[in-house]
């Protein structure tokens, strides 16, 4: 319960540095130097610097446990934020482009190897292919997408999502030109809103923050009562960025 209380007030702090402080951040900074500037002349004034240095000990065990609490709380929440990755997947679609500036040297189609082009001939031994009896093959397509939209100023998320279906009744959620802020604990989740909401689906974790990626959408699922695709941080219960699918 403790633990539960702690992240949700982080939660919580996560919002209001969001949605006040970040979008006038430098007016923030300055008050803060402004204040610490204030009580470092105070405390002099005072004398504070002179018990300090008569109780060392106290002081220092003081520090050392600031430090021992902020120091892991402050790398496990902050660090996140200015981590990125790249991250670079085919897409279903034959034919289909890397999905990504950022992928054009790094992406293959899905259908072939490296290499391979539909004009090459099969390797020796194996028999040429032959046309289906019932018809063309299914095509991958899209059936659904939308554009990325951060949750505020701060939490920004750009891109496209792409519902596509691979094979009757089964699909992948793909992301394209994709760029999000990250942070801990990040998910992709199917909303059945433009938030997270009980019957939310999750795909998986945050696979990068830029790039182009896919996540399959478990067989059977009826993808229709889902209305948005979502990065949700799961720690502090925090909405990243949306897409509507339409």
């Amino acid at each position: 319960m403790t633990t539960l209380a702690i992240t949700e007030e982080l939660g919580r702090f996560e919002e209001f540095f969001s949605d006040v402080i970040y979008p006038v951040w430098p007016l923030w900074l300055a008050a803060l130097i402004g204040g610490l500037a204030v009580a470092a002349f105070i405390g002099y004034r005072l004398g504070w610097h002179r018990f300090a240095l008569e109780h060392r000990l106290l002081t220092s065990v003081t520090a050392a446990v600031a430090i021992a609490v902020a120091a892991p709380v402050g790398w496990y929440t902050v660090s996140p934020l200015f981590d990125r990755n790249t991250v670079c997947e085919a897409s279903p679609i034959a034919g289909a482009d890397a999905g990504s500036e950022k992928c054009e040297d790094v992406a293959v189609a899905a259908t072939m190897p490296p290499g391979a082009s539909s004009t090459d001939p099969p390797p020796s031994g194996t028999a040429a292919p032959t046309a289906a009896p019932t018809g063309a093959p299914f095509e991958a397509e899209v059936v659904r997408q939308g554009d990325w939209v951060g949750a505020d100023d701060f939490h920004f998320a750009r891109g496209k999502a792409l519902l596509i279906e691979t094979e009757p009744g089964k699909y992948v959620l793909r992301v394209e030109d994709f760029s999000v802020r990250n942070g801990p604990d990040i998910f992709v989740l199917l909303s059945p809103s433009n938030g997270y909401e009980d019957g939310a689906l999750d795909l998986g974790g945050l696979k990068g923050t830029d790039g182009a990626f896919n996540y399959e959408v478990p067989e059977g699922t009826d993808v229709s009562q889902y209305r948005s695709a979502i990065i949700w941080c799961r720690q502090f219960d925090v909405l990243f960025g949306h897409a509507e699918l339409m």
